[in-house]
């Protein structure tokens, strides 16, 4: 129900009376199940305080991922949104989500699918659409993921973001999104940290990363082994590398392979055997990125530089960008074991940081 409002004033929402979330778990006996790494959040302060990281969200339309028993899709309808999508996977979660709906009328529509497989650019209404140049359209993404699901889906919207397609058809939709801490200073590394991986350049070459804040764990039913960051994430008008997603993606993969090494190590690894050293002292060099520098040490701009010289190569030899390294690795393998080879450590060696 909405309070009656003083004339002129738009009326505030606020939801009617409802069990709390404990309450809706032992109602709808809801247990976190191990296998899809489930967590639930019951403490609405802290719900409140990860929307409220997400920005203003009165009159906004919002997408929830995962909603379970709808800890953070109360404090979402509490900030007085427009429309709230909810896509849940888990079924004992729909009644639940329903009795929310039903306090909510006309705000929320439930969806039971995987967020994986989901066509979310079809999920808000078209008059929404802004310019990828604009400011962000008033579209949000929020959800406490499982840990199961986080790293595929990230990198999957990130690919969206690349593309602008997807949540991103809308132009440049923003995300807030829990994630393990470790998994959160991944995201936000910078160059020299330790947690600087595949991971902090794929996201921070397409979006601004903030890491905003850590629930401890024992937040949590059941508790987890591990913190939980949650991260904000809002598209770049340009890319800071400006080049398809499955090349940055594919050079990024081979310079981290080999993280403990120098990044000459990785970046061998884009190259067929014929040639590899001539190729990768050319990349290198052009790239003018020091050969002894670890991977955890290079910079956006030296990326770039790799990920732009290795296109003018790929662009003149075709048969280079779908060059797959261990593929070659297997192949010398079974070509030893045909010939009755003895091994070869440095390969197995290979194989296993693979």
């Amino acid at each position: 129900f909405c309070l009656m409002a003083a004339p002129g004033k738009v009326a505030a929402f606020r939801l009617p009376p409802l069990p709390t979330i404990g309450e809706i778990i032992k109602l709808f006996r809801l247990k976190a199940l191990k296998q899809l790494s489930q967590n639930f959040l019951l403490d609405l302060r802290l719900t409140d305080k990860i929307v409220k990281q997400a920005g203003e969200l009165k009159n906004a339309h919002v997408c929830e991922v995962g909603p379970g028993p709808g800890g953070i899709t109360r404090s979402i309808l509490s900030a007085g949104v427009e429309q709230l999508l909810l896509i849940e996977k888990d079924a004992r979660f729909i009644p639940g989500l329903q009795m929310l709906s039903e306090a909510a009328p006309g705000k929320v529509h439930i969806v039971h699918g995987d967020i994986l497989t989901y066509k979310m650019e079809k999920a808000f209404p078209k008059h929404l659409k802004k310019n990828w140049e604009d400011e962000p359209p008033d579209i949000h993404i929020i959800g406490n993921l499982p840990f199961s699901v986080s790293t595929p889906l990230i990198i999957k919207w990130l690919e969206n973001v690349s593309k602008r397609d997807g949540p991103f058809t809308y132009g440049r939709t923003q995300m807030t999104l829990t994630f393990q801490k470790e998994v959160g200073e991944r995201l936000t590394a910078n160059p020299g940290s330790s947690q600087r991986s595949r991971l902090s350049i794929m996201a921070q070459h397409l979006c601004t990363v903030e890491n905003c804040f850590i629930i401890p764990g024992q937040a949590f039913v059941p508790k987890p082994e591990v913190d939980v960051a949650v991260v904000h994430f809002t598209p770049l008008v340009q890319p800071k590398i400006q080049q398809p997603f499955e090349l940055v993606e594919k050079v990024v993969r081979s310079v981290f392979q080999f993280r403990r090494k120098y990044c000459f190590r990785g970046i061998e690894t884009l190259f067929p055997e014929n040639g590899r050293l001539k190729r990768t002292e050319q990349l290198m060099m052009i790239a003018n990125v020091d050969p002894t520098l670890r991977p955890f040490q290079l910079s956006m701009s030296q990326f770039r530089n790799l990920c732009n010289v290795y296109r003018k190569m790929c662009d003149e030899d075709p048969s280079l960008f779908v060059f797959n390294y261990r593929e070659e690795l297997r192949q010398k393998k079974t070509t030893g074991s045909l010939l009755g080879s003895t091994g070869q450590p440095e390969q197995t060696e290979e194989e296993n940081q693979l």
